[in-house]
């Protein structure tokens, strides 16, 4: 039997040009040359690095399985190697995403996201991956349920026999730490109340359920809740396979058809479009946004990445780019208000506790009766 490969997407923020842009060339070039090193030497079978935003993807491949020391050393290194450019050009935020001085063995809980899929290759093995910049993980939420879980947007749920049984989504929860496995379409509506609050419950892997394939995985990291303060969103990777039993290609892309609203944007603060944008303007300007999603496709032939097929850069994605950018617009009018402005609940890390700290002392009860009679009066003209 053939090695099984693995395929591992890690990103971090390690600094960037002009704010929250994107990284600087040299900063891409550093960890380059980490991966190239590493693919000569034998631990990579492949490797691709990019970039979301200020986000560095490193893109691999290899045999050593999910969550393997080896691997999660190479990125580390190569995320220091872009950290060290970033502080000798005094970019923006060098090396926030990392959250230790020191690497213990895995780079989950030191602030890379991560997201690792295991495979035995079929005989056509295509795949897409998704980087997306200023939102969440809970981001992927409403398109992993459309791909997998909707037949209004997968036909193949209808129509293909190898996916009618359906899929099993295991979903996280971030705050107590544990994952549940739910079945569609059976468990559809138990589904749904809980991936609803994306902020909380996130769909971290998705199997096929004839054979409990593994189709499709999310980086789960929340930062703030790693760092214990606000030191930039979660920007999360995806991976997930296609065809041959699978949805199609077209189908996973057409869930990202419409830019749903996402938590993130500004300082991680705000909803906002998710959209979906080509390489050329996977970088954020306006409002340190809106949220973006790139989706780069690949095949894998032995190991060896096969692509990127850059599959947002299609005018059938104009007219989603051009309703999230009114929805932006709607948005922004918002300033500081609810519903642009995120809720108290996902405040927590920002200044709001500190304003109502300094503010407790200020808040006095007002006895109804007094109000009642301030109230009546006003309506007599009998006030001051």
């Amino acid at each position: 039997m053939a090695d099984k490969i693995t395929l591992s997407v890690i990103k971090a923020d390690v600094g960037s040009i002009s704010g929250h842009y994107m990284p600087h060339p040299d900063q891409l070039a550093a960890a380059t040359k980490v991966l190239s090193e590493a693919k000569q030497k034998g631990l990579l079978i492949d490797f691709y690095v990019t970039h979301v935003g200020d986000d560095i993807q490193l893109i691999m491949t290899h045999t050593k399985g999910p969550d393997h020391p080896d691997i999660h050393g190479l990125a580390w290194d190569a995320f220091q190697a872009a950290t060290k450019v970033a502080k000798e050009l005094k970019l923006y935020a060098a090396g926030q995403d990392l959250l230790s001085d020191a690497f213990s063995g895995n780079v989950r809980g030191l602030g890379p996201g991560v997201a690792e899929l295991e495979m035995e290759e079929r005989k056509a093995e295509p795949v897409i991956t998704f980087h997306a910049d200023k939102t969440e993980p809970g981001a992927f939420n409403l398109p992993m349920y459309r791909i997998f879980a909707d037949p209004f947007n997968t036909a193949g749920l209808v129509i293909d026999p190898r996916m009618h049984a359906g899929f099993v989504f295991e979903v996280f929860d971030v705050y107590e730490g544990k994952s549940v496995l739910l079945k569609t379409p059976e468990e559809s509506y138990d589904l749904l109340a809980l991936i609803g609050t994306p902020g909380r419950y996130i769909v971290r892997r998705v199997y096929r359920k004839e054979d409990n394939l593994l189709a499709a995985v999310v980086s789960v990291e929340r930062l703030n809740l790693v760092a214990g303060q606000y030191v930039g969103k979660d920007d999360p990777v995806a991976i997930v396979r296609a065809q041959s039993g699978l949805p199609a290609a077209g189908e996973i892309l057409e869930a990202f058809a419409f830019p749903h609203l996402v938590a993130g944007w500004m300082r991680g603060s705000h909803h906002g479009p998710l959209v979906p944008v080509s390489m050329r303007y996977a970088r954020v300007t306006r409002f340190d946004g809106p949220p973006r999603v790139l989706a780069l496709g690949w095949n894998i032939s032995k190991g060896r990445l096969i692509g990127p097929a850059d599959l947002f850069d299609d005018v059938a994605f104009d007219e989603t780019r051009r309703l999230a950018i009114q929805i932006a617009e709607y948005m922004r009018r918002h300033g500081p208000f609810m519903p642009h402005r995120l809720g108290p609940e996902e405040m927590e890390y920002t200044t709001l506790p500190e304003v109502l700290e300094k503010l407790k002392n200020r808040f006095v009860k007002t006895e109804e009766v007094k109000v009642v009679k301030r109230h009546s009066e006003m309506l007599s003209g009998e006030h001051d």
